[in-house]
């Protein structure tokens, strides 16, 4: 047997070798996926205790009525502002889970602080809040990762970023024994929205249990009533569940949302699994906390609902 033969032969099995004992990984897998991620809000934008959280978010609860919804809920838009603004608006969707019961929330937010293409899917074990940590379904994380090649995990998208972890405490309040996706986009061109909830509903093998949230403020530092005009065309949109008419008024500035792209993903995802009809649960903007309407941001609470059943998921205990 001649010399360059053998040599080949032995690179071979090494490179064979080397595959098996080490199977390709998801981008950013390779530095280890066990590490929880801190709370980087704990004490700003939300109270920095148990105690003061849980009282906080319980207030926020208790002066909203429960909305029926005659329908299954499939998604909801949320603000994603500190509690004392945004908080008010955001109890209005997060009432509705007091009467149901999910497994995995998948939450889809706005990059506001690192530019990036495509999506990023954050394969971190948990997140941590003053109420705990939330686990994170790494499993169907790696799917969406395996199935969309636009989608990666990179670490610094997740770090830094708020629009996901404002919802936990609230979602820890209402919801006992739930999972999390953590997706944030980097992109939120009509292409990229429209491949992520086709990717969505394909990895979902179970999605009577899967909630799906897109964490959203509206128009960002306008006069009142100029503020409240941008919105309602946004809210028109949700309303009428017209995810192509809202992608084609964001893209023209007829309206304005941080995390439209998120908002016309979940629109077009829980259309696929059935929705057929939005409720819009509540709007405000900081000028109606604050008092100061010369520059203001909206927030929105919306259900997006399938009709065909009746009433919400009962609980089952």
């Amino acid at each position: 047997m001649n010399k360059p033969f053998v040599i080949s032969l032995v690179l071979a099995y090494s490179i064979l070798f080397g595959l098996f004992l080490h199977p390709h990984k998801a981008p950013g897998e390779e530095n280890g996926v066990d590490d929880v991620r801190p709370s980087i809000l704990a004490g700003t934008w939300y109270p920095g205790n148990s105690d003061g959280l849980s009282k906080a978010i319980q207030g926020y609860l208790s002066r909203v009525e429960v909305t029926s919804l005659d329908g299954k809920l499939k998604a909801l838009i949320v603000p994603h502002a500190g509690y004392v603004y945004s908080g008010p608006v955001a109890a209005y969707a997060y009432r509705l889970l007091q009467k149901i019961r999910f497994r995995r929330v998948i939450l889809i937010g706005p990059s506001h602080r690192l530019g990036f293409a495509g999506v990023s899917v954050n394969l971190q074990s948990g997140y941590e809040t003053p109420l705990g940590i939330v686990p994170v379904d790494q499993e169907l994380a790696r799917k969406i990762l395996k199935a969309d090649p636009n989608t990666r995990w990179l670490r610094k998208a997740h770090s830094g970023e708020h629009s996901l972890e404002i919802q936990l405490p609230f979602l820890q309040t209402v919801l006992p024994n739930f999972k999390i996706v953590p997706i944030i986009m980097g992109q939120q061109d009509p292409d990229t929205c429209s491949n992520l909830s086709k990717t969505i509903c394909q990895v979902l093998s179970d999605a009577e249990d899967t909630l799906l949230i897109a964490s959203s403020d509206l128009s960002h530092f306008h006069p009142y009533n100029q503020a409240k005009a941008l919105d309602q065309i946004f809210i028109d949109h949700v309303r009428m569940f017209d995810p192509q008419g809202l992608s084609k008024d964001l893209l023209q500035g007829k309206c304005e949302a941080c995390g439209g792209g998120p908002v016309i993903t979940i629109l077009l995802a829980a259309r696929d699994l059935g929705a057929d009809k939005t409720s819009i649960l509540s709007y405000a903007n900081s000028g109606d906390v604050t008092g100061n309407h010369r520059s203001v941001v909206g927030y929105l609470s919306a259900a997006v609902i399938r009709s065909s059943d009746t009433g919400l998921r009962p609980k089952q205990d």
